[in-house]
Parts: C-alpha cells; structure tokens; sequence
C-alpha cells in the first residue's frame, strides 16, 4: 500500500487544478456572451454617453456613413414616418466607437423600435436591434435575409455603406407600409439565378425520366410521376416560389419556365439517342 501512495497523492492536486480552469474558462465564456450584443431585440453592452448628440436626432453617424445631405434627408424622412406610422426607425453607425447602453434611453426605444446598426469591422456590415412588435409583422427569417443581402461585403462594395443603410431602410418601410412582409421584397440577379439553376435541374431530371423504355411509348409518365417529389421541389419550391413571393414581374418567372421545359426536352432527346436506343438495341438482340 506505501508503495502506491507517491503515485497517487499528486492526482489530487492536479483534479483541483484542471477543475478550477475549467470553472474559470467557463465565468470567463459567460462574461464574454454578456457583453456581446444582440441582433434582435437585445440590448448593448457598454454605455457611453457622452457620444450621444445634444439634440433629438434618429440618426447618429459615428462612423461618417453618411454625407451631410443623406444625414439631413434620412433624420427629416424617418421622423415623418414616425409621424404618420407610429413605428421608431433609428439609424446608429459606429467604428470603435459607440454609445452603447445610452442609446435606450436617448431614443426612448420600446416594443415599435427598430435599430439598424451599421458597424464594418465584422463580416456583415449590418446589425438590426429589432422591438417585439415588429416580429409580429416581419419573422426573424426576414431579418435574417434583410441582413445577408443588403449587408454582405458585395452589396456594400458596389453600392457603399450609405447604400446598404438606406436601401434596406427603404425595404423595412416598405413592407411596414403593407402591414408586414414573410420576406425581403425584390429579387436580385444573383437568387434570380440560383432559381433559375434550380428550374433547369428540375427539367432535367423530367427529361432523362421521361425518355421511352419501350418501343411502343413515347413519354414513361410512370417515371415521371415517380420522380415527382424531387422535380417538384427544385421547380415549384426553388425555382417559382422565391419568385412569386417577392416581386409581381412575370419576366423572372417565364425565364425560368422557358429554362424547365428547355432543359426537359434536351435531356429528354438526349436520353432517348443514349441510353434508350441502347436498351431498346438490347431489347431486340435478345
């Protein structure tokens, strides 16, 4: 037994020391979650009001966003909305800087309160501080849209940070003026194209389906309705819904319909001079 004992008695110091890191990693990790701010319907961290301007105002550009005449036009338009709406829409950017906490209280921010924040140092320039009301009318899937396309680094790059601040101010506005939107209005060329890849898949899995096992047919509609759940969603789903849902333009959908039935007849044609006319040779050797 006294042969064991320098063994095993430094363990014990050793347990106490791993499970005090780990005690103290994880007070540190909270902490850490505490003074990160949230993007919806959270508050800030810090408080710092001595940044606040000293008059009423629902822009505060820190990070000098905004030109003096873009400042001036949003602060006169935001109020009028305010006026005639009931809904607070305030603009704060920031770079290294920023008030923080004081903003609640400046602002006097409630349930119809909406903050964008405008901040570059992170991968999305924008952030969205958004009241429980407005969650009502506009799910977290629309903030969440509304951030990835009016924030990402392409968006700010060819359109600038006053850009990204004012067009999605003007989405917010708008779908607030029609009392509440599922998602973001309008349809950029970049998801145009993403349905349109999805509508000419979902044509080429009805082509190949489609093309004749036997002499005597000229469509298998049995594989085609087999294969439905599949061409259905690439179609329907992905390729007309993201379409009807955020712009009224029949354009975007009759170039996708042209590309569904365009990619099904060439897979069709193409599977029937393939693979079709091998296993109907086969069919006829045996």
């Amino acid at each position: 037994m006294l042969a064991h004992a320098p063994t095993t008695m430094p363990s014990l110091p050793v347990r106490l020391l791993k499970r005090w890191a780990l005690r103290l990693a994880g007070g540190l990790l909270a902490l850490g979650c505490l003074l990160l701010p949230t993007t919806a319907g959270g508050a800030w961290a810090y408080d710092n009001p001595e940044l606040l301007p000293d008059h009423p105002t629902p822009v505060i550009d820190l990070a000098k966003a905004l030109t003096d005449k873009q400042r001036t036009a949003l602060e006169s338009e935001l109020d009028e909305f305010e006026r005639t709406s009931g809904w607070k829409l305030r603009v704060l950017t920031q770079y290294e800087r920023t008030p923080g906490l004081a903003i609640r209280d400046f602002w006097k921010l409630d349930q119809r309160s909406l903050v964008l924040v405008a901040d570059p140092r992170g991968g999305n320039l924008l952030n969205f501080n958004v009241g429980d009301a407005l969650f009502s009318l506009m799910p977290r899937t629309f903030w969440v849209e509304l951030q990835t396309r009016y924030g990402n680094q392409y968006y700010v790059r060819d359109h600038g940070e006053d850009g990204s601040i004012l067009d999605s101010l003007h989405a917010v506005k708008g779908c607030l003026a029609m009392g509440g939107c599922q998602v973001v209005p309008g349809l950029p060329q970049e998801q145009w194209l993403l349905t349109l890849c999805s509508s000419i898949l979902g044509g080429l899995i009805v082509g190949f389906a489609a093309f004749p096992r036997d002499a005597e047919r000229t469509v298998e509609w049995a594989w085609v309705l087999l294969l439905s759940p599949l061409w259905l969603i690439l179609f329907g789903v992905f390729g007309v819904a993201p379409i009807v849902t955020r712009t009224s333009d029949l354009l975007p959908l009759a170039r996708n319909g042209l590309g569904f039935l365009a990619a099904a007849v060439v897979a069709y044609l193409i599977a029937q001079q393939t693979v079709g006319k091998a296993r109907l040779q086969d069919k006829g050797e045996g």
